[in-house]
C-alpha cells in the first residue's frame, strides 16, 4: 500500500446538531473526534484536521489544522482540497490522501487498505466507501495529482463530490452494514445516543467485527 495521509473533515456547520463543532460533541464521555482518530490514525502515515476558525480548539490532539481556501463553506470537497494542498507542501513524498468525516466514530479498521485495493483493481484515480448499497463520498481516497483539477472545479462552483469524482472515475469499496454500519454518522443528538448503544454492545460482546477487541486484538 503506498504511503497515505489522512484528513478528518471537521469543518461543517453542524446545523442539525444546533451549530458549533460537531466533532467536539461527546460520545461515551469522549469527543466524537477522538473516536474517529482512534479508528483512522493507525491506518495512515499521519493525520491532518480540516476545520475553519480558531485552530486552538483542537490543540489537545496536536495535529495540523488546515482551513478551507475556498470561501463560504464550500463543503467537503473544499476540505479535501485544503488537505491536498497541505500534503503537497508539507509531505511532498506522499501521493495519496484518505478522507473521513468528523462525525463517523465507527470507521472500519481496514478502510485505507480496502480503498487502495478497490482503486487498484478498478484502475481509477479515486475510490470511495459504501455500505448497504449506499456510497459515502466524503469517505474516500484522493490522489494529490488531481488537486489542481479539484481547485478549478470548486472555483467554477462545483460542490457535489460524486459529480466531480464521477468525471474522473471512482471505484467503490463496500462493507457490510451488520452488526452496525461502519459509516454511521452522528448528525443529530439522537444519533449520539444510538452510537453510544453500539459502543456499549461492542464492549459487552466477546468481539464484534470491525470494533476494538476488549482483549486488545482488533
Amino acid at each position: 500500500m503506498p504511503p497515505t495521509h489522512g484528513v478528518v473533515l471537521a469543518g461543517g456547520l453542524a446545523r442539525r446538531m444546533g451549530g458549533g463543532d460537531k466533532p467536539l460533541r461527546l460520545l461515551a464521555g469522549r469527543p466524537l473526534l477522538a473516536h474517529v482518530l482512534d479508528r483512522l490514525a493507525p491506518q495512515v502515515a499521519g493525520t491532518v484536521l480540516n476545520a475553519n476558525g480558531d485552530p486552538a480548539r483542537f490543540s489537545e490532539w496536536g495535529l495540523p489544522v488546515v482551513a478551507d481556501s475556498i470561501p463560504d463553506y464550500a463543503g467537503p470537497l473544499a476540505g479535501v482540497l485544503a488537505a491536498l494542498d497541505w500534503l503537497a507542501v508539507e509531505r511532498p513524498g506522499v501521493a495519496w490522501l484518505v478522507s473521513a468525516a468528523g462525525d463517523c466514530p465507527l470507521l472500519p479498521l481496514d478502510l485505507v487498505a480496502r480503498l487502495h485495493l478497490a482503486q487498484q483493481q478498478a484502475g481509477t484515480p479515486l475510490a470511495c466507501a459504501a455500505s448497504e448499497g449506499q456510497t459515502h463520498p466524503p469517505v474516500g481516497l484522493w490522489p494529490v495529482a488531481l488537486r489542481e483539477d479539484l481547485r478549478a472545479a470548486l472555483l467554477a462552483g462545483e460542490r457535489r463530490i460524486d459529480r466531480w469524482t464521477g468525471r474522473h472515475g471512482c471505484a467503490t469499496a463496500a462493507w457490510p452494514a451488520l452488526p452496525h454500519d461502519p459509516f454511521f454518522n452522528a448528525n443529530a443528538p439522537e444519533d449520539l445516543a444510538a452510537a453510544e448503544e453500539i459502543l456499549a454492545r461492542a464492549q459487552a460482546a466477546p468481539h464484534m467485527p470491525g470494533m476494538p477487541n476488549p482483549r486488545g486484538n482488533a
